[in-house]
This record gives structure tokens, C-alpha cells and sequence, in this order.
């Protein structure tokens, strides 16, 4: 399938298997160096590469590294559980508004639209500086890496279904006047049945593609937030509040803003081209378009 599309998404796919497997195994490359990711060491801070430290250390003598490593921990699990979430709940919308059709479709679809009005960045960042010790939480609670990771998640999530919803809701619209649609009504089957065993599997291909360009768009979302503070806190590292910590020292050592900007970069444009190549792969109609072009 790939291999019809040319190299790129070859490539693509292989970088980011590159950099998810580079990240899970960061606890054995911490076990292998010998060092510990999180020991702070100020008589050796911002040390160039060298055998001990591959990329050096960072503003408070941290291996560079195991930080970069354990960073893409943060930033893909986030990335991938917020796009996954989000597509969940579009998939549901878009499967409901286009199954159902008239008030109901109506009425989830200017809720969607409503959605994508609004301002997405700037509403991230309101809705992540709201205080969760006003909403019932414990101080400890609201401060924990785990809280703010699932607040991150969810923010991402709630407004980021709207464009899965819209490109169900289209495949739905066509896939329910089909005769095996008809044929499973004829059957007595309820309406939830024939939607989701008869119409969702046949929606899967824009659900997918929706999905696999989302994780670059939150892996952003994500790096902006940590970068202004409001997303996931030092010291546990992710590739966003590694820039935070590098933009005062962009001068003196600029590797460290580099190495985590490359990363992000390197993410976001995997998955889109990965998102693209799916995209021509399962929709014929796009690979003649593309053929034509």
C-alpha cells in the first residue's frame, strides 16, 4: 500500500516507529548509560556531547538524552490518547447525526459548528489555567503529573472531535441508503445495531485517516501549552516544556531548544505525510485526483 505512494510515507512511517520505539525503551537506555534521567548535577550543567553524555547536558547537568527520551514518552502518549479520545467522540456524533438525519443532525452538526468557531489555541490555554482546587481537588491532586496529563487528554478531546464527526456524518449520509443498509432494516435489526455493525465498519477508512493527522495537531497543542506553562510540568520532561526551559539560554547553548523542536518537527510531519498516504491508500477517488494533478 505504501509502497505504491513512493518512498516518503515509507520513510515517515519509519521515523516515527524510530522515535516510538526510541521511546519506550528509555528506562533500558537509562539502565545501559548508567545515569539517572532526573539527578541533577549543577557543576556539570550544559556540557557539550561527549562518550558520557551523547548530546550533553541540559541547564541543571541532566543528561540530555534520557530527557529527550522520556519527553517523547509524555508527548506521544498524549498525542495519541488525545487524538484516539477525540476520534471517539466524533465518530459518535457524526455517526448518530448522519444515521438519524433531521433535528438530530441538525442539531449535533451546529453544536460541531460552534466548536470549530471557536478560537482553539487561546481556549486552550483559558481552559488550562482553570484552578481544579475549585472544582473539588486536593491541592496534591490537582498538582499531580497524572491529573494534569488527563486534563491535557481531555481538553484535546473535547475540541478536537468536531472535524472527525463532519467526515462520519458524510460517510454515513452515503453508506445508509445502500441496499445491505436496506437489507438490515428489512431484517427487523434496531437502528443502533445496523449503525454500528453495518455503517461504522464501512466508515472506517476517513475515521483513520482523521485520526492518524490528529496526533500531530495535539502533539502541537500539547508542545505550545507545556512551552507556556499549562500543560505538563517540570521536572517530569516533555518535548514542549524542554523548550520552556531552553528559551533563556537559546544563546549560549542552542542544542537544547534544537533537539526537542526537531523532534516535534520530525513527529508532526511523519504523521501527516503517514495521514496523507493512508488517505490516497484507502480512498481511490483521492488517488485519481492526485493521479491527475
Amino acid at each position: 500500500m505504501i509502497r505504491r505512494l513512493g518512498p516518503g510515507p515509507a520513510l515517515a512511517a519509519a521515523a516515527l516507529l524510530i522515535l516510538v520505539l526510541a521511546a519506550i525503551a528509555a528506562p533500558l537506555v537509562e539502565l545501559a548509560m548508567g545515569l539517572d534521567a532526573e539527578a541533577v548535577d549543577l557543576f556539570g550543567r550544559l556540557q557539550p556531547p561527549s562518550a558520557e553524555h551523547p548530546l550533553g547536558t541540559d541547564e541543571l547537568g541532566r543528561d540530555l538524552l534520557l530527557r529527550l527520551l522520556y519527553g517523547g514518552r509524555v508527548s506521544l502518549t498524549v498525542g495519541v490518547v488525545a487524538a484516539l479520545a477525540a476520534s471517539s467522540i466524533g465518530t459518535a456524533i457524526g455517526l448518530a447525526a448522519g444515521y438519524l438525519g433531521g433535528r438530530a443532525d441538525a442539531l449535533l452538526m451546529r453544536l460541531a459548528d460552534g466548536v470549530i468557531a471557536l478560537p482553539l489555541l487561546p481556549l486552550l490555554i483559558v481552559l488550562a489555567a482553570v484552578d481544579l482546587t475549585k472544582l473539588g481537588l486536593s491541592p496534591e491532586a490537582a498538582g499531580s503529573q497524572t491529573v494534569l496529563l488527563a486534563r491535557l487528554v481531555v481538553l484535546v478531546a473535547l475540541v478536537g472531535w468536531p472535524t472527525t464527526a463532519r467526515l462520519v456524518r458524510a460517510a454515513t449520509l452515503s453508506l445508509r441508503q445502500r441496499e445491505f443498509v436496506a437489507a438490515a432494516r428489512a431484517l427487523g435489526f434496531s437502528p443502533l445495531r445496523v449503525a454500528v455493525r453495518h455503517v461504522l465498519p464501512n466508515a472506517a477508512a476517513p475515521i483513520l485517516v482523521a485520526t492518524t493527522l490528529a496526533v500531530g495537531n495535539v502533539v502541537l497543542f500539547e508542545s505550545v501549552l507545556s512551552f507556556l506553562g499549562l500543560g505538563i510540568r517540570p521536572p517530569t520532561p516533555s518535548w514542549g516544556n524542554m523548550l520552556t526551559g531552553a528559551q533563556e539560554l537559546i544563546w549560549e547553548s542552542p542544542r537544547l531548544a534544537v533537539w526537542p523542536g526537531m523532534l516535534i518537527f520530525a513527529t508532526v510531519v511523519s504523521v501527516n505525510l503517514l495521514g496523507d498516504a493512508l488517505r490516497d491508500a484507502l480512498d481511490p477517488r483521492s488517488r485519481r485526483r492526485s493521479a491527475g494533478g
